[in-house]
């Protein structure tokens, strides 16, 4: 699995950039087929800096969340959960193939 960190308007430190690949990378336990994760950190208000996710999964739609709050780390936490939500969502949607039947008894 690859993961991309990249900062708009700014630059992040090294510690910063560890925190969130060790993060985003915790994604992998609720769906096996994700290739790709890229994170861009948005640093235009440095009063609230805004996280976007995008997950790239095989055989899935783009899982694509935003958030802004009051420091990186409290943003990225947010934007997780909600990716983690679209995440379960999809892989509900997928393992419930059999549409909730119930067996017939005559």
């Amino acid at each position: 699995m690859q993961v991309n960190v990249s900062a708009r308007h700014g630059h992040l430190k090294a510690d910063d950039q560890e925190i969130i690949t060790t993060k985003v990378e915790k994604l992998r336990r609720f769906f096996d087929r994700i290739n790709a994760i890229e994170v861009t950190v948005d640093l235009e208000r440095l009063d609230r800096p805004s996280v976007e996710i995008n997950v790239s999964a095989e055989h899935a739609p783009d899982f694509v969340a935003a958030t802004e709050s009051n420091s990186v780390v409290s943003a990225l936490d947010l934007t997780i959960d909600k990716v983690e939500q679209q995440i379960r969502k999809h892989k509900e949607r997928v393992t419930d193939h059999k549409g909730g039947q119930t067996p017939r008894h005559s």
